[in-house]
């Protein structure tokens, strides 16, 4: 693996260096500070993160790869096989609460990609703005052009989502103020929060949620009680959760004993 630049964001840089871990088994700081280009120090502030969110496990010298809480990201050409009814039963729920002149930040992930279809097939709808940083999801409004603007983030693209990230991915943000953002994510957790498995997007997914008035989250049954080794927000953060019927009920109700407003779509 190459040498990564010490100015690298830290998601960025923890994400390269969890992948190193993980293909060594076994990795010392001192290594890894000369791979990164980074002091031991910094190295050793990175492996406390990762070894926080269950990534890694810290031993003298170095770290070793924790895979038990990591999982691994889908495509999201694979991913979007998994639950299509329910995302979509999610999605019309989710673009309901849309009115025209909205603007809204969506979000990357197969079912904010049922958001995008749903919110084209409202054909009524005039004037609202669409801020995404996912490829695919601003190709999807296409057809609904020029009622529905569309306005990309713009940064560094990850393939495995079609996603834009920092670095540069979050500067326009700086400058909107939304009435909604639709939130993807890999696990939402009463106790742990909302996490996914990518820390870049994860670092991308605040950021878009801080331009936002108020954040609903959106996902399937499965991410219902699961936890993803990078944390987005608390449950607090978020106004609502949309899912599906396949969601654990132990999970739905430790949500709504947080205050979590949780809609099933049917």
């Amino acid at each position: 693996m190459p040498a990564v630049a010490s100015g690298t964001l830290p998601e960025i840089r923890r994400e390269r260096m969890l992948e190193a871990i993980r293909n060594r088994s076994f990795a010392r700081v001192a290594d890894l500070s000369v791979q990164f280009g980074i002091s031991e120090v910094t190295v050793r502030s990175d492996l406390d993160a990762l070894e926080r969110i269950g990534s890694v496990r810290r031993v003298h010298g170095g770290a070793i790869f924790e895979g038990r809480r990591v999982g691994v990201e889908r495509s999201f050409e694979e991913e979007a096989g998994t639950a299509p009814e329910e995302k979509a039963a999610i999605a019309e729920v989710a673009a309901a609460m849309v009115d025209p002149g909205d603007t809204i930040l969506l979000d990357v992930g197969t079912t904010c990609s049922a958001v995008a279809a749903a919110l084209v097939s409202r054909t009524e709808l005039e004037g609202v703005v669409i801020i995404t940083n996912g490829l695919n999801i601003a190709l999807d409004f296409e057809a609904a052009m020029p009622r529905i603007t569309v306005v990309v983030t713009g940064g560094t693209v990850r393939p495995l989502q079609h996603s834009l990230v920092d670095p540069y991915a979050g500067l326009m943000l700086e400058h909107l103020n939304a009435d909604l953002m639709f939130l993807g994510c890999n696990g939402v957790d009463a106790e742990r929060g909302v996490t996914n498995v990518n820390l870049p997007e994860a670092a991308m997914k605040r950021r878009m949620m801080g331009s936002a008035s108020r954040t609903i989250a959106v996902a399937d049954g499965s991410k219902v009680g699961h936890v993803s080794a990078a944390r987005v927000c608390g449950v607090a953060d978020l106004a609502m959760l949309i899912t599906g019927p396949s969601a654990p009920r132990d999970a739905v109700a430790a949500l709504e004993q947080e205050g979590l407003e949780v809609r099933s779509a049917s």
